[in-house]
């Protein structure tokens, strides 16, 4: 590959503006594509709201006769199959574009090299791989979903300078200050959904939605582990579930369907896999690339395949200030309560991540964010489930009754790398990474 310093000027242009529409294409990856003739920028897009139309045919339009000759700068191999849409590779083509540079090769099974191929083949030059690193970190979720069949998983975290995380039967307690904050918003932003356990949830009682002044449309979908339905009616996540989508996770055991398996303990419910209907039920595909189903054995790296154990104080019946139903008729009066507010209640075992993250894949969701608890952060590392790590330090002191973080900086798990440090006022954001 023959590259020169414009080459990656452009390309890290391509990423940029591929990050603008993270969390919001729907199943199809968010990407980036430039249009280059004599070094100047004629055509730019990013895959649209919904993920369609796709960049490349975008750009193309807005480049017209000058994509003629001119280079093309995409972050994805553009897609060489007949979908709800034609190819990109032969939009590309079409245009007359004499030369197309790559980030990242797509692992879809259906494109991966063809387009390339098909570019070849039509006498065009493609150089691939630039800024390959950066690239597949802008389409983290996508090719996690793809090639692990699961979202990709941030957990974020802020530690006090006595390293604790809050401070028992307080509620929420602001460890960072407000420009750490605001790069959480952000985050959030460009993520799926976001996920905290029962105990987080009513506690902190939290909204978990995005309040940056005109990102409030990209609240992520929340996501809350509660294993007995003890969520109060009369929570914020729960009185906002029909502006911003709330899904439950409970256990199989309160399942309406639960009632054949009465009296058999969780570790031999028959089907503890998501079944259709419930988490794992079928959408419309609408991708540019519907991944057919695979093994949970491939859902990631250091995943266990035996079952994780429930956090104490968030096992079923004991979740922190929750009530749980007093019997088949009271819960049965809460989940009416709580689909009656639009509540999405799903039936799969929260403390198996290595099935849930799968099930929330055949969803469409590629990317997720675990903000809380320290139960919920030790059960995701713990499954070695977790691909990215975000570590914010305070120089605040938490004291007396503090929770005590999953970890620090002292003791992140192995296989993380450390990829940056960023400073947000007097608070210190330090990332870590696995390697896709």
């Amino acid at each position: 590959m023959s590259v020169t310093p414009d080459d990656e000027s452009f390309m890290a242009a391509a990423i940029r503006l591929s990050r603008r529409h993270l969390g919001r294409t729907a199943t199809n990856p968010s990407v980036g594509c430039l249009i280059v003739k004599d070094g100047v920028i004629v055509g730019q897009a990013v895959t649209a709201l919904g993920g369609r139309p796709h960049a490349e045919p975008q750009a193309l339009a807005e480049a017209g006769e000058a994509a003629r000759g001119a280079t093309a700068y995409v972050t994805l191999e553009p897609c060489s199959h007949h979908g709800k849409t034609p190819p990109c590779a032969e939009a590309l083509i079409a245009y007359g574009v004499a030369r197309v540079v790559i980030s990242v090769t797509d692992p879809d099974p259906r494109v991966s090299g063809r387009g390339i191929s098909m570019l070849r083949d039509a006498g065009i030059e493609v150089d691939a791989g630039l800024l390959e690193a950066e690239g597949r970190r802008s389409l983290a979720g996508y090719l996690t979903r793809q090639t692990k069949n699961r979202p990709y998983v941030t957990l974020k975290l802020a530690v006090s300078a006595d390293g604790m995380i809050g401070r028992a039967g307080e509620g929420q307690v602001a460890i960072t200050g407000s420009e750490a904050r605001a790069e959480v918003q952000a985050l959030r932003a460009e993520t799926d959904a976001i996920l905290v356990g029962i105990g987080t949830a009513i506690s902190d009682d939290p909204l978990l939605t995005v309040r940056t002044p005109g990102l409030e449309a990209q609240s992520p979908i929340r996501i809350v582990l509660d294993p007995a339905l003890v969520l109060p009616l009369t929570s914020k996540l729960v009185e906002t579930a029909r502006d911003v989508p709330v899904i439950l996770v409970a256990s199989e055991e309160v399942s309406p369907l639960a009632a054949d398996a009465e009296g058999l303990p969780p570790s031999v419910l028959p089907d503890i896999s998501p079944t259709r209907g419930e988490i794992g039920k079928e959408r419309e595909p609408n991708s540019q690339n519907d991944s057919s189903s695979r093994s949970t054995a491939d859902v990631g790296q250091g995943a266990s395949p035996q079952p994780i154990s429930p956090p104490v104080g968030e096992m079923p019946g004991r979740a922190e200030g929750g009530n749980t139903p007093a019997d088949a008729t009271d819960l049965d009066s809460r989940r009416a309560a709580l689909e009656a507010a639009g509540v999405e209640i799903v039936y799969c075992n929260p403390y198996h991540p290595e099935i849930l993250l799968p099930a929330l894949a055949t969803r469409g969701i590629s990317s997720l964010l675990v903000e809380g608890g320290a139960k919920t952060a030790r059960l995701f590392l713990e499954a070695g489930l977790v691909d990215r790590i975000q570590l914010y330090q305070a120089p605040v002191i938490i004291g007396v009754n503090g929770i005590e973080s999953p970890l620090d900086a002292t003791d992140i798990p192995s296989g993380f790398a450390h990829t940056g440090t960023q400073m947000f006022g007097v608070d210190r954001l330090d990332e870590y990474e696995r390697r896709l």
